[in-house]
């Protein structure tokens, strides 16, 4: 007879063997949701059933809170996670992790997912590479039967036909399309292009799946060449778009966003060819007017110039010099001649002539009779000679 064993004990062992079956760790099961309720400690429980069975699950907080989607009865799901026993009710059930809708919906939650994990990476948020303003090289990684290549090339030889476009041909659908736009994005990038161009034409969610792979993803974000993403139409966007430098809407749109056009060029060079010619000749007239300053002045302050000025200033002052030098001795000589007569005039001896005499002494002309005294010999000056003299009385003032 085996060991008896209590309750716990049985359903301890159950959820052991459980738990350490590899079988039922990190299992998918799909079906659909019944019996949906929250507890109050944010935990979710709720019922997988099909055809013929159901499974009890349970889901926790922290995987609660990455859902992603509403969860209602009678969906189509796929939840992930392992087999566990509930030892208090001795129930098992499915620890669930992860849960995805069934069908299309699970390929909306996977490329969700995916979204999310590359966007936690970075990978989204790189700074973008400026596309080069005049090409030379343009790498195109598409389908070589597509349209896409076409389309471009026409573009491309309108816009700016001096560019060369090389072809990197890539599996654009498929399960092998993954790996072939990575070796295509490869060989481009490592070409010297200037800048990639992915692109392929329009087409179904699932024919246009492989440019949300992370294979294509990275092969996009690890490019040091520019890259443009043309991938579907206008209403598409990837998550290669998402990864790319620059996204279009359309292969045409992306050879446009690629190339210049040499028509707006030739404009924009006409323009400024004009405005060059302009400045030139607006420089050039300045040029002239400070030259034609520049030689005046040098003419004016040249020293034959000014030596020819002091030749015509001697001539001009030989030729009126005798004149002002005659003005200038009349003058002289009229001043001279009224000086004289004023000395004349002044002269104390032209009056002797009339009867005056000056005594003189010694010492000096004598003005005053009490300045001589008795027997001071005297000379007294006339008109025609002198007389000596001697005081016997110098007499009385009266």
């Amino acid at each position: 007879m085996s060991a008896i064993l209590s309750v716990l004990a049985v359903n301890t062992l159950v959820s052991f063997k459980l738990k350490n079956d590899p079988k039922l760790r990190g299992i998918a099961v799909k079906g659909e949701i019944s019996d949906i309720s929250v507890s109050l400690s944010g935990v979710m429980y709720f019922t997988l059933c099909d055809e013929s069975s159901s499974l009890r699950c349970v889901m926790f907080e922290r995987s609660l809170s990455r859902l992603g989607f509403y969860l209602e009865k009678g969906m189509s799901v796929i939840a992930f996670g392992g087999i566990d026993v509930y030892q208090r009710g001795g129930v098992y059930q499915l620890n669930c992790t992860q849960l995805v809708p069934d069908g299309s919906g699970s390929d909306a939650m996977r490329l969700k997912l995916l979204k999310e994990e590359l966007a936690a990476k970075g990978i989204f948020s790189k700074p973008k590479k400026q596309l080069p303003a005049y090409p030379r090289q343009i790498a195109v990684v598409t389908s070589p039967a597509g349209a896409a290549i076409h389309d471009i090339k026409s573009v491309v030889k309108r816009r700016f036909p001096c560019a060369v476009i090389t072809l990197y041909p890539a599996v654009v659908q498929g399960a092998s399309a993954p790996l072939s736009i990575k070796e295509a994005m490869h060989s481009a990038d490592s070409s010297g292009a200037d800048v990639i161009i992915l692109t392929r034409g329009g087409g179904s969610n699932e024919d246009l799946s492989c440019f949300n792979t992370k294979e294509a993803v990275m092969a996009v974000y690890s490019c040091t060449t520019p890259v443009i993403s043309a991938i579907g139409h206008e209403i598409d966007t990837t998550l290669c778009d998402l990864a790319a430098d620059m996204r279009a809407a359309t292969p045409t749109a992306a050879a446009e966003l690629a190339t210049p056009d040499i028509k707006a060029l030739e404009r924009e060079i006409t323009a400024l060819r004009s405005s060059v010619a302009g400045e030139t000749a607006k420089r050039l007239s300045h040029a002239e007017s400070l030259i034609a300053g520049m030689v005046s002045i040098i003419k004016a302050y040249s020293p034959g110039n000014r030596l020819e000025a002091l030749k015509k200033d001697a001539l001009y002052s030989r030729s009126v010099l005798p004149g002002l030098l005659l003005s200038r001795l009349s003058k002289l000589e009229a001043e001279a001649l009224g000086y004289t007569r004023t000395l004349k005039s002044l002269n104390p001896y032209n009056v002797l002539s009339r009867g005056y005499a000056i005594i003189e002494r010694r010492d000096g002309i004598v003005a005053d009779s009490s300045l001589l005294k008795t027997d001071d010999s005297i000379k007294i000056r006339m008109r025609d000679g002198f007389v000596h003299a001697v005081i016997t009385d110098n007499g009385d003032k009266d």
